[in-house]
């Protein structure tokens, strides 16, 4: 068993990569360390790596069909790794999570519908309906002592006639909560009361760590099952977003018939050759790198937890039950949240997501990708460590 070495650091300056290139245009300075898009630094698993390069010395690229092995490894990856028996037929390529939840907002909804999300999440939540002129209606998560849930009952208030679609993150980011059992068939439940489809966003859902357990929002109920789209990936599990392999999946035969036509009709359901090469290569053989891959995250988490409360106590990690990504507490620092900035970027030359981005609930945090090797870690920690000494 080869034992993968997760403490290599790889220069991927120049290499076209957003989380290092964009850097300059995104935060006004290449000279930052980059702790921030969801895209860890780690080297592919060798199937994956191995599968390309043997579809790259056939040097054909034409058209491709499904192929049935790329589908029984989404089914088979299912069944071992969330219980979830899936149908092929309930299968389908997307171009990206992303476009899959943009692509539901534009088929399902009208410019006067209104689309409920649960602050703080992941942005694109947000910007998504907004850019395609849906209005939003915000639910957000209850805080308590740095522990999260969601609020049910507030959801019931905010409701209306004119709520269409509910965005989940499920895993939740940035918090990284996996939803339990119970608070999925409640949402399952109010959502079919209301006529509201729910887009489950499940990128994460491999990302389970420290003994949690993600929980598929189809698998929760008949009603979950009857009234939702799950959109899902190898591309977090893997660090492979840049191939675009992401796929939908869809109990219910009208609403699956009805979407899976709309991206059909415009070509949105065909993968590419190095989709489907990469997907079935991870989901076949990429187990052992993941279980690997994961250990040494918490290793990480643990590592930036403890040296925030030995030297950087007025942050604090609300630690992820999923996921690479840390959610910082800084209220402690009494900062606005443009001068919290300014001291990640400006002083200690790091480059993380602005809390307000995930919303106003995001206001005095961070949000930190940890999915680097550990001593870019310490000399990121260190940095800002000097900074607030100072």
């Amino acid at each position: 068993m080869k034992k993968y070495d997760f403490d290599e650091i790889i220069n991927r300056n120049g290499t076209g990569a957003l989380k290092t290139d964009a850097l300059e245009e995104r935060f006004g300075s290449a000279d930052l360390i980059p702790l921030w898009v969801a895209d860890m630094d780690f080297r592919c698993c060798d199937p994956v790596v191995e599968a390309l390069k043997k579809r790259c010395d056939e040097g054909i690229f034409g058209y491709s069909v499904t192929p049935e092995c790329y589908l029984q490894s989404i089914l088979n990856w299912l069944q071992t790794r969330h219980r979830w028996a899936v149908e092929k037929d309930w299968v389908s390529y997307i171009p990206g999570v992303v476009k899959g939840i943009a692509f539901a907002v534009m088929h399902f909804t009208r410019p006067s519908d209104k689309i409920i999300i649960q602050p703080p999440v992941y942005h694109p939540f947000r910007i998504v309906p907004t850019l395609h002129n849906r209005q939003l209606v915000l639910n957000p998560l209850i805080e308590r002592n740095g522990h999260y849930t969601m609020d049910l009952e507030g959801l019931r208030r905010v409701i209306d006639s004119d709520c269409r679609l509910l965005i989940l993150a499920n895993p939740h980011n940035p918090i990284g909560i996996t939803w339990d059992k119970k608070t999925l068939q409640e949402l399952a439940k109010i959502c079919a009361e209301n006529n509201i489809l729910v887009i489950s966003d499940e990128i994460h859902s491999d990302l389970a760590i420290f003994g949690h357990e993600h929980i598929p929002f189809a698998t929760v109920s008949k009603e979950a099952a009857q009234n939702s789209i799950t959109l899902m990936a190898p591309s977090k599990t893997f660090n492979i977003a840049g191939i675009v392999s992401s796929y939908a999946i869809i109990p219910n035969q009208a609403i699956r018939e009805s979407f899976y036509n709309f991206l059909k009709a415009s070509e949105l359901n065909e993968g590419t050759i190095f989709a489907y090469t990469a997907t079935t290569a991870a989901y076949n053989a990429g187990g052992e790198w993941l279980r690997q891959m994961l250990e040494y995250v918490e290793g990480n988490i643990r590592f930036v937890d403890e040296y925030l409360k030995k030297n950087i106590p007025q942050i604090k990690a609300v630690l992820p039950q999923a996921s690479f990504l840390l959610w910082l507490d800084c209220r402690e620092l009494k900062l606005s949240q443009k001068n919290l900035v300014m001291l990640f970027k400006d002083r200690a030359g790091l480059a993380l997501n602005d809390g307000e981005m995930f919303g106003t609930d995001g206001i005095g945090f961070m949000r930190m990708n940890v999915g680097s090797p550990r001593s870019i870690l310490k000399k990121a920690l260190n940095q800002l460590c000097a900074q607030i000494q100072k």
